[in-house]
């Protein structure tokens, strides 16, 4: 096991990294800061929207999945590119996959809010 802080701590480091890396991706990753951007502006419309506080949890949270869903693909293809820039069939599959699970976030988004408001 790695020695480490402990306790509150911890948590404060913790929450230190989670800043950098949430600083990293709005810097380096055009696709996090569009989702972003979009989860803001959705985010603000939906208390325009005729929908009671369980619906506008379900559109919010639709869009708050793909970010996190961003964060992870993000932090795969920054890993696959630290190990080489070489093609690999791996590094390919992985950069994919990752793709693939932004594309059924948003997917999941877009059927919620469509769901919700059609």
């Amino acid at each position: 096991m790695k020695p480490g802080a402990k306790g509150i701590t911890r948590v404060i480091h913790a929450t230190g990294y989670s800043i950098k890396g949430l600083q990293a991706a709005w810097k380096y990753e055009a696709a996090f800061r569009q989702e972003l951007i979009l989860l803001l502006l959705l985010s603000a419309a939906t208390f325009a929207l005729p929908v009671n506080k369980l619906e506008q949890l379900a559109l919010v949270g639709s869009l708050i999945l793909v970010v996190i869903v961003e964060l992870i693909n993000s932090a795969v293809e920054a890993v696959v590119d630290r190990v080489g820039s070489d093609w690999h069939e791996l590094s390919g599959r992985a950069k994919d996959i990752g793709s693939a699970a932004v594309f059924i976030a948003l997917s999941f988004a877009a059927l919620t809010w469509a769901v919700i408001l059609l």
